[in-house]
Protein backbone atom coordinates (compact mmCIF):
# COMPACT_ATOMS: atom_id res chain seq x y z
CA UNK A 1 0.00 0.00 0.00
CA UNK A 2 1.35 3.41 -0.93
CA UNK A 3 1.96 5.98 1.78
CA UNK A 4 -0.80 8.20 0.39
CA UNK A 5 -3.25 5.28 0.38
CA UNK A 6 -2.37 4.44 3.98
CA UNK A 7 -2.78 8.09 5.01
CA UNK A 8 -6.15 8.34 3.26
CA UNK A 9 -7.37 5.10 4.84
CA UNK A 10 -6.25 6.22 8.30
CA UNK A 11 -7.97 9.58 7.83
CA UNK A 12 -11.16 7.83 6.66
CA UNK A 13 -11.19 5.61 9.76
CA UNK A 14 -10.21 8.54 12.00
CA UNK A 15 -13.31 10.38 10.83
CA UNK A 16 -15.32 8.32 13.33
CA UNK A 17 -13.33 9.93 16.15
CA UNK A 18 -12.53 13.31 14.60
CA UNK A 19 -16.09 14.21 13.57
CA UNK A 20 -16.93 16.14 16.82
CA UNK A 21 -14.04 18.50 16.07
CA UNK A 22 -16.00 20.06 13.19
CA UNK A 23 -19.07 21.36 15.09
CA UNK A 24 -16.69 22.23 17.93
CA UNK A 25 -14.58 24.27 15.54
CA UNK A 26 -17.63 26.08 14.17
CA UNK A 27 -18.84 26.97 17.67
CA UNK A 28 -15.37 28.12 18.85
CA UNK A 29 -14.73 30.25 15.76
CA UNK A 30 -18.26 31.66 15.85
CA UNK A 31 -17.74 32.78 19.46
CA UNK A 32 -14.44 34.48 18.54
CA UNK A 33 -16.06 36.27 15.60
CA UNK A 34 -18.79 37.54 17.91
CA UNK A 35 -16.29 38.78 20.51
CA UNK A 36 -17.06 36.05 23.03
CA UNK A 37 -14.69 33.61 24.69
CA UNK A 38 -17.09 30.73 24.06
CA UNK A 39 -16.51 26.98 24.27
CA UNK A 40 -13.31 25.35 23.08
CA UNK A 41 -12.94 23.14 20.03
CA UNK A 42 -12.99 20.05 22.27
CA UNK A 43 -16.27 20.95 23.99
CA UNK A 44 -18.32 18.34 21.99
CA UNK A 45 -16.05 15.59 23.39
CA UNK A 46 -16.69 16.83 26.94
CA UNK A 47 -20.44 16.81 26.25
CA UNK A 48 -20.28 13.28 24.86
CA UNK A 49 -18.31 12.05 27.87
CA UNK A 50 -20.76 13.69 30.29
CA UNK A 51 -23.79 12.23 28.55
CA UNK A 52 -22.27 8.77 28.18
CA UNK A 53 -21.84 8.50 31.96
CA UNK A 54 -25.54 9.10 32.55
CA UNK A 55 -28.37 6.63 32.29
CA UNK A 56 -31.23 6.80 29.82
CA UNK A 57 -34.86 7.60 30.65
CA UNK A 58 -37.63 6.43 28.31
CA UNK A 59 -40.84 8.48 28.16
CA UNK A 60 -43.95 6.67 29.34
CA UNK A 61 -45.59 4.75 26.51
CA UNK A 62 -42.61 4.93 24.14
CA UNK A 63 -41.93 1.91 21.97
CA UNK A 64 -39.25 0.27 19.87
CA UNK A 65 -38.98 3.17 17.41
CA UNK A 66 -37.93 5.50 20.23
CA UNK A 67 -35.49 3.03 21.83
CA UNK A 68 -33.74 1.99 18.61
CA UNK A 69 -33.63 5.35 16.82
CA UNK A 70 -30.28 6.52 18.35
CA UNK A 71 -28.61 3.20 17.50
CA UNK A 72 -30.02 3.14 13.96
CA UNK A 73 -29.07 6.76 13.27
CA UNK A 74 -25.55 6.35 14.68
CA UNK A 75 -25.00 3.12 12.73
CA UNK A 76 -26.16 4.73 9.47
CA UNK A 77 -23.81 7.68 9.94
CA UNK A 78 -20.91 5.39 10.91
CA UNK A 79 -21.33 3.60 7.58
CA UNK A 80 -21.57 7.00 5.85
CA UNK A 81 -18.20 8.03 7.33
CA UNK A 82 -16.65 4.81 5.99
CA UNK A 83 -18.34 5.17 2.59
CA UNK A 84 -16.98 8.68 2.01
CA UNK A 85 -13.38 8.46 0.74
CA UNK A 86 -10.81 10.96 1.92
CA UNK A 87 -9.42 11.97 -1.45
CA UNK A 88 -9.54 9.38 -4.22
CA UNK A 89 -8.04 6.43 -2.34
CA UNK A 90 -10.50 5.42 0.30
CA UNK A 91 -10.51 1.90 1.64
CA UNK A 92 -12.41 -0.59 -0.54
CA UNK A 93 -15.20 -1.42 1.94
CA UNK A 94 -17.86 -3.94 0.86
CA UNK A 95 -20.37 -1.08 0.73
CA UNK A 96 -18.19 0.73 -1.82
CA UNK A 97 -18.13 4.52 -2.24
CA UNK A 98 -21.39 5.05 -4.08
CA UNK A 99 -22.91 8.51 -3.66
CA UNK A 100 -26.48 7.22 -3.97
CA UNK A 101 -25.83 4.81 -1.09
CA UNK A 102 -24.66 7.82 0.91
CA UNK A 103 -27.88 9.72 0.11
CA UNK A 104 -29.93 6.70 1.23
CA UNK A 105 -28.06 6.32 4.52
CA UNK A 106 -28.47 10.01 5.37
CA UNK A 107 -32.20 9.68 4.69
CA UNK A 108 -32.38 6.51 6.81
CA UNK A 109 -30.86 8.29 9.82
CA UNK A 110 -33.29 11.19 9.41
CA UNK A 111 -36.30 8.87 9.18
CA UNK A 112 -35.21 6.91 12.28
CA UNK A 113 -35.11 10.09 14.38
CA UNK A 114 -38.42 11.31 12.93
CA UNK A 115 -40.12 7.99 13.77
CA UNK A 116 -38.92 8.32 17.37
CA UNK A 117 -40.76 11.64 17.61
CA UNK A 118 -43.96 10.04 16.32
CA UNK A 119 -43.48 7.18 18.78
CA UNK A 120 -43.38 9.44 21.84
CA UNK A 121 -46.02 11.86 20.53
CA UNK A 122 -44.36 14.85 22.20
CA UNK A 123 -45.47 18.20 20.80
CA UNK A 124 -42.01 19.74 20.31
CA UNK A 125 -40.59 16.52 18.88
CA UNK A 126 -43.39 16.16 16.36
CA UNK A 127 -43.09 19.80 15.38
CA UNK A 128 -39.36 19.53 14.74
CA UNK A 129 -39.64 16.19 12.94
CA UNK A 130 -42.41 17.41 10.63
CA UNK A 131 -40.37 20.50 9.76
CA UNK A 132 -37.23 18.46 9.11
CA UNK A 133 -39.06 16.01 6.85
CA UNK A 134 -40.73 18.87 4.96
CA UNK A 135 -37.33 20.45 4.26
CA UNK A 136 -35.78 17.06 3.49
CA UNK A 137 -38.16 16.48 0.55
CA UNK A 138 -36.51 19.38 -1.30
CA UNK A 139 -33.09 18.99 0.30
CA UNK A 140 -32.61 15.38 -0.76
CA UNK A 141 -33.69 16.21 -4.31
CA UNK A 142 -31.08 18.97 -4.24
CA UNK A 143 -28.40 16.54 -3.01
CA UNK A 144 -29.29 14.04 -5.76
CA UNK A 145 -28.94 16.80 -8.38
CA UNK A 146 -25.52 17.75 -6.98
CA UNK A 147 -24.49 14.09 -7.23
CA UNK A 148 -25.82 13.98 -10.80
CA UNK A 149 -23.79 17.09 -11.72
CA UNK A 150 -20.63 15.44 -10.41
CA UNK A 151 -21.50 12.06 -11.95
CA UNK A 152 -22.00 13.34 -15.52
CA UNK A 153 -18.31 14.16 -16.19
CA UNK A 154 -17.16 11.15 -14.13
CA UNK A 155 -19.51 8.70 -15.83
CA UNK A 156 -20.09 7.06 -12.46
CA UNK A 157 -21.70 7.66 -9.06
CA UNK A 158 -18.55 6.43 -7.30
CA UNK A 159 -17.24 9.25 -5.11
CA UNK A 160 -13.63 8.44 -6.00
CA UNK A 161 -14.37 8.73 -9.74
CA UNK A 162 -16.15 12.05 -9.14
CA UNK A 163 -13.13 13.37 -7.20
CA UNK A 164 -10.79 12.39 -10.01
CA UNK A 165 -13.06 13.93 -12.68
CA UNK A 166 -13.10 17.24 -10.79
CA UNK A 167 -9.33 17.44 -10.27
CA UNK A 168 -7.40 20.36 -11.73
CA UNK A 169 -8.61 23.77 -12.85
CA UNK A 170 -10.08 22.69 -16.18
CA UNK A 171 -13.44 21.48 -14.81
CA UNK A 172 -14.02 24.91 -13.25
CA UNK A 173 -14.32 26.47 -16.70
CA UNK A 174 -17.68 24.67 -16.97
CA UNK A 175 -20.68 26.68 -15.62
CA UNK A 176 -22.17 23.39 -14.38
CA UNK A 177 -19.36 23.12 -11.84
CA UNK A 178 -20.24 26.51 -10.34
CA UNK A 179 -23.93 25.58 -10.22
CA UNK A 180 -23.01 22.39 -8.35
CA UNK A 181 -20.87 24.37 -5.87
CA UNK A 182 -23.71 26.83 -5.14
CA UNK A 183 -26.24 24.02 -4.69
CA UNK A 184 -23.84 22.09 -2.45
CA UNK A 185 -23.55 25.14 -0.20
CA UNK A 186 -27.28 24.91 0.53
CA UNK A 187 -26.96 21.15 1.11
CA UNK A 188 -24.22 21.81 3.69
CA UNK A 189 -26.41 24.31 5.57
CA UNK A 190 -29.41 21.95 5.54
CA UNK A 191 -27.68 18.69 6.42
CA UNK A 192 -25.56 20.20 9.20
CA UNK A 193 -28.56 22.04 10.67
CA UNK A 194 -26.82 25.42 10.72
CA UNK A 195 -28.13 28.95 10.28
CA UNK A 196 -29.89 30.43 8.42
CA UNK A 197 -31.87 27.21 7.70
CA UNK A 198 -31.71 25.83 11.26
CA UNK A 199 -30.26 27.00 14.58
CA UNK A 200 -28.45 24.32 16.62
CA UNK A 201 -28.27 26.61 19.67
CA UNK A 202 -31.98 27.16 20.14
CA UNK A 203 -34.66 25.32 22.10
CA UNK A 204 -37.43 27.76 21.20
CA UNK A 205 -40.46 26.01 19.76
CA UNK A 206 -40.88 28.55 16.97
CA UNK A 207 -37.41 27.91 15.56
CA UNK A 208 -36.56 24.30 16.40
CA UNK A 209 -36.03 21.86 13.55
CA UNK A 210 -33.36 19.24 14.20
CA UNK A 211 -33.27 19.79 17.96
CA UNK A 212 -36.99 19.12 18.43
CA UNK A 213 -36.94 15.28 18.26
CA UNK A 214 -33.89 15.19 20.57
CA UNK A 215 -35.60 16.85 23.54
CA UNK A 216 -36.98 13.56 24.88
CA UNK A 217 -33.57 11.86 24.93
CA UNK A 218 -30.97 11.81 27.72
CA UNK A 219 -27.81 9.99 28.71
CA UNK A 220 -26.22 7.56 26.26
CA UNK A 221 -29.06 7.82 23.75
CA UNK A 222 -28.53 11.58 23.51
CA UNK A 223 -24.76 11.03 23.26
CA UNK A 224 -25.31 8.78 20.24
CA UNK A 225 -27.55 11.37 18.61
CA UNK A 226 -25.05 14.17 19.32
CA UNK A 227 -22.30 12.06 17.73
CA UNK A 228 -24.62 11.40 14.78
CA UNK A 229 -24.98 15.15 14.24
CA UNK A 230 -21.19 15.56 14.38
CA UNK A 231 -20.70 12.67 11.93
CA UNK A 232 -23.17 14.33 9.57
CA UNK A 233 -20.94 17.44 9.69
CA UNK A 234 -17.93 15.27 8.79
CA UNK A 235 -19.66 13.47 5.92
CA UNK A 236 -21.20 16.55 4.32
CA UNK A 237 -18.13 18.78 4.68
CA UNK A 238 -15.76 16.13 3.29
CA UNK A 239 -18.09 15.49 0.34
CA UNK A 240 -18.47 19.24 -0.28
CA UNK A 241 -14.72 19.83 -0.15
CA UNK A 242 -14.15 16.85 -2.48
CA UNK A 243 -16.79 17.68 -5.09
CA UNK A 244 -17.40 21.42 -4.84
CA UNK A 245 -13.91 22.89 -4.29
CA UNK A 246 -10.90 22.93 -6.66
CA UNK A 247 -8.22 20.36 -5.91
CA UNK A 248 -5.15 18.84 -7.60
CA UNK A 249 -5.16 15.28 -8.86
CA UNK A 250 -2.08 13.97 -7.06
CA UNK A 251 -2.35 12.10 -3.75
CA UNK A 252 -0.50 14.39 -1.37
CA UNK A 253 -1.84 17.57 -2.95
CA UNK A 254 -5.37 16.17 -2.94
CA UNK A 255 -5.25 15.32 0.76
CA UNK A 256 -3.82 18.75 1.62
CA UNK A 257 -6.48 20.48 -0.50
CA UNK A 258 -9.20 18.40 1.17
CA UNK A 259 -7.99 19.33 4.67
CA UNK A 260 -7.80 23.01 3.72
CA UNK A 261 -11.22 22.79 2.07
CA UNK A 262 -12.85 21.32 5.20
CA UNK A 263 -11.22 24.01 7.36
CA UNK A 264 -12.44 26.69 4.94
CA UNK A 265 -15.99 25.30 5.11
CA UNK A 266 -15.85 25.28 8.93
CA UNK A 267 -14.79 28.93 8.80
CA UNK A 268 -17.51 29.65 6.25
CA UNK A 269 -20.21 28.15 8.50
CA UNK A 270 -18.98 30.26 11.44
CA UNK A 271 -19.02 33.39 9.27
CA UNK A 272 -22.52 32.69 7.95
CA UNK A 273 -23.85 32.06 11.48
CA UNK A 274 -22.28 35.31 12.71
CA UNK A 275 -23.57 37.32 9.76
CA UNK A 276 -26.94 35.74 9.00
CA UNK A 277 -29.83 35.39 11.44
CA UNK A 278 -32.16 32.39 11.48
CA UNK A 279 -34.39 32.47 8.42
CA UNK A 280 -38.19 32.38 8.80
CA UNK A 281 -39.40 28.81 8.37
CA UNK A 282 -41.69 29.73 5.47
CA UNK A 283 -38.72 31.12 3.55
CA UNK A 284 -36.66 27.91 3.79
CA UNK A 285 -38.52 25.86 1.11
CA UNK A 286 -38.35 28.66 -1.52
CA UNK A 287 -34.63 29.05 -0.79
CA UNK A 288 -34.05 25.33 -1.28
CA UNK A 289 -36.18 25.39 -4.45
CA UNK A 290 -33.97 28.20 -5.76
CA UNK A 291 -31.02 25.87 -5.18
CA UNK A 292 -32.85 23.14 -7.10
CA UNK A 293 -33.36 25.57 -10.00
CA UNK A 294 -29.64 26.41 -9.99
CA UNK A 295 -28.74 22.71 -9.93
CA UNK A 296 -31.16 21.96 -12.79
CA UNK A 297 -29.58 24.77 -14.82
CA UNK A 298 -26.24 23.11 -14.17
CA UNK A 299 -27.58 19.72 -15.31
CA UNK A 300 -28.88 21.27 -18.55
CA UNK A 301 -25.52 22.97 -19.10
CA UNK A 302 -23.63 19.72 -18.44
CA UNK A 303 -25.92 17.70 -20.72
CA UNK A 304 -25.60 20.37 -23.44
CA UNK A 305 -21.82 20.28 -23.15
CA UNK A 306 -21.77 16.47 -23.19
CA UNK A 307 -23.96 16.46 -26.30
Amino acid sequence: MRAADAAATAAQMAGLALAPLLPGGVQALKARLQGRRGPGVLQPYRELRRLWRRGTVDPEGSGAAYRWAPVAAAAALAVCVLVVPVGAWGTAWPAGHDALLLVGLLALARIAVALSAWDTGGGFGLMGASRELAFAVVGEALLVLVVLLAAIPAGSTDLRAMWEAGAGTGPWEDPARWCAALAMGLVVLLETGRQPIDNPDTHLELTMVHEGPLLEYAGRDLALLQWTAAARHWVVLVVAASLALPHPGDAAGGLAALALGVLALVGGLALVESWQAKMRLLRVPPTLLAGVAVALAGVVSAAWGAG
